[in-house]
């Protein structure tokens, strides 16, 4: 237990030093290097934050003006069919559509019921929650639940 946290309190230091090292022996400016990937970062941040932020206002105005629970009341016989948890399927109806904003999804779905729910652990690994395989690990899952019973 020691040697681990030895390790993983020494492994960002020496990752700096063998870049550093790497720089050296290859004869490039680290430094000058190091700032311009900075400001490439910061470009990067201001160039997106603008958009990330309109995406996350527009989930919370969803989610209170009440349209998403309205369309996932007439989505539970689907739901319920299928035992997918009815708060996980705004993240399935987004994600096809917009990885930032189910991203945003996923982010509200772990503030209201926590990082590590059983919602956010079972719904998020069971439902896989990506554009190729969500319907798939549905009836997968689906399967599974049948055979426990």
């Amino acid at each position: 237990m020691e040697m681990i946290r030895y390790i993983s309190s020494s492994a960002i230091p020496i990752m700096i030093a063998m870049i550093i090292i790497y720089g050296l022996l290859e004869k490039n400016k680290v430094y000058d290097t190091f700032v311009q990937g900075a400001k490439e970062g910061i470009e990067i941040v201001v160039t997106l934050f603008p958009t990330l932020l309109g995406i996350f206002i527009a989930v919370g105005a969803l989610r209170s003006s009440g349209i998403l629970d309205t369309l996932l009341s007439f989505l539970s016989p689907l739901t319920n069919l299928f035992h997918i948890p009815s708060e996980i399927m705004p993240l399935a109806l987004l994600r096809p559509i917009s990885g930032s904003a189910s991203t945003a999804i996923a982010t509200d779905i772990m503030q209201n019921f926590g990082v590590d729910s059983k919602l956010r652990t079972n719904g998020f690994y069971y439902y896989g929650v990506n554009r190729n395989n969500f319907l798939y690990n549905c009836y997968l899952y689906k399967l599974c639940r049948n055979k426990k019973n």
